[in-house]
């Protein structure tokens, strides 16, 4: 293993300047908020703002660029739903060879045409992604093409790692360095390019509590009753690879859990506090900081944004989930006279608060109002928790009897 990780360390140095003008040398931020939070210094390193939105175009690129002309002739075929899709399409395009990308026919439209843009061709097959790999096996043994692994693979390991390098020209002495696991080609990369130049360097990875086979493996345990799905999409692997699980028990320091509220937290304080867009599982390692699991206080810590591909259906959930869950959006209940003028009566009291109104909801056939009056449900923006109990108070002042519910 020794050989090994030497090996792709000489890899990682090349890798570095083969990426030159390739990909984005992307910013390493120190955030206030999170720091505060900690009570130490965190930095954040930005592969939200890397080409294709991702950290895959790295290995991707490194990968096909060391491929013999007669196999770039042939083509690449990868098999993805997501970040690496794009990341192959663009590496290809760069390289000057031909992409071809199996997704499952549900995959988002958006990341469809995103990998398309890049000049892949993408071909829909299967329910599920283990279907979208078994068809982009078969083509890639009848046409010739070269398969391009996820994270398995020596020369994707090693474009990961440039991360690891550049961490360290911006910041020489981290102590430590968080990183999202996923199949572990990412972790694998940056751990060897980091501790290779400062061993003293923590690295901790952090895995979904839906999927956490690299944490089993690490850990030596099995965990029982995990959930089917995760908000972290992008590292909901079953099983790391062989060279990744073997890096990871040689090079990670510890690989802690976070669950899906942490990662949604993270997604919406990165959004609101840092305007930084990030996905799942770009997120997940700024969630393992506002978990509480690691001792971080008066330490230089990296959290790595692995990628920002969130689709927005689920980030405006998750905008209204975490504003219901911090009491900023707020439904208020009550009973009014079924007779005009009772609404417009609550509604001056919520004019005069400033209160935003979300909906609005009357029912008159609520069998928990009297016959000859109604059920009203306001959804409201609440700036601060005062403001909310001094309109609750104006409504009481007027005789009518509110109360919040659950949205």
């Amino acid at each position: 293993m020794v050989n090994q990780i030497d090996e792709i360390y000489e890899h990682i140095l090349r890798a570095d300047r083969v990426l030159e003008g390739v990909i984005h040398r992307t910013p390493l931020d120190k955030t206030r908020t999170f720091s505060e939070m900690t009570k130490s210094d965190i930095y954040l390193k930005l592969e939200n703002l890397q080409k294709t939105g991702s950290f895959k175009a790295r290995g991707a690129y490194y990968k096909i660029s060391n491929l013999p002309v007669k196999k770039k002739r042939r083509g690449v075929i990868a098999a993805s739903a997501g970040n690496h899709a794009q990341g192959v399409a663009y590496a290809a395009k760069m390289a000057n060879t031909h992409a071809k990308i199996v997704m499952p026919i549900f995959a988002p439209i958006a990341k469809i045409l995103a990998t398309r843009s890049y000049g892949a061709e993408v071909i829909l097959h299967g329910y599920v992604f283990d279907d979208s790999l078994k068809k982009a096996l078969e083509i890639a043994e009848v046409e010739e093409r070269t398969f391009i692994h996820a994270f398995d693979d020596e020369y994707i390991i090693a474009g990961q790692g440039t991360i690891g390098l550049e961490i360290l020209r911006d910041l020489p002495n981290p102590d430590i360095i968080i990183v999202p696991i996923g199949g572990g080609g990412l972790i694998s990369g940056i751990s060897i390019a980091v501790k290779k130049r400062n061993p003293n360097v923590k690295v901790i990875g952090v895995q979904s509590k839906a999927f956490p086979a690299a944490y089993e493996l690490k850990k030596k345990v099995s965990i029982e009753n995990k959930a089917w799905s995760t908000i972290a999409d992008g590292i909901a692997v079953k099983k790391p690879g062989q060279i990744t699980s073997e890096i990871i028990n040689e090079m990670v320091d510890d690989i802690i859990l976070v669950d899906d509220n942490d990662i949604s937290r993270a997604i919406f304080l990165l959004l609101e506090r840092g305007k930084i867009l990030a996905e799942g599982a770009g997120a997940i390692s700024v969630g393992a900081l506002i978990s509480g699991q690691l001792d971080v206080e008066g330490k230089n810590v990296v959290a790595v944004i692995s990628g920002g591909n969130i689709d927005f259906t689920l980030l405006s959930k998750i905008i209204s989930r975490e504003s219901i869950r911090m009491k900023r959006l707020v439904k208020i209940r009550t009973i009014i006279p079924d007779r005009p003028g009772s609404l417009s009566k609550i509604l001056s009291l919520l004019a005069e608060a400033r209160m935003n109104i979300i909906d609005i909801i009357t029912e008159r056939y609520d069998f928990r109002a009297p016959p000859f009056e109604a059920s009203l449900e306001i959804i409201i923006e609440v700036p601060e928790e005062k403001k909310l109990q001094e309109l609750l108070s104006s409504i009481r002042g007027q005789d009518y009897q509110v109360e919040i519910e659950e949205v």
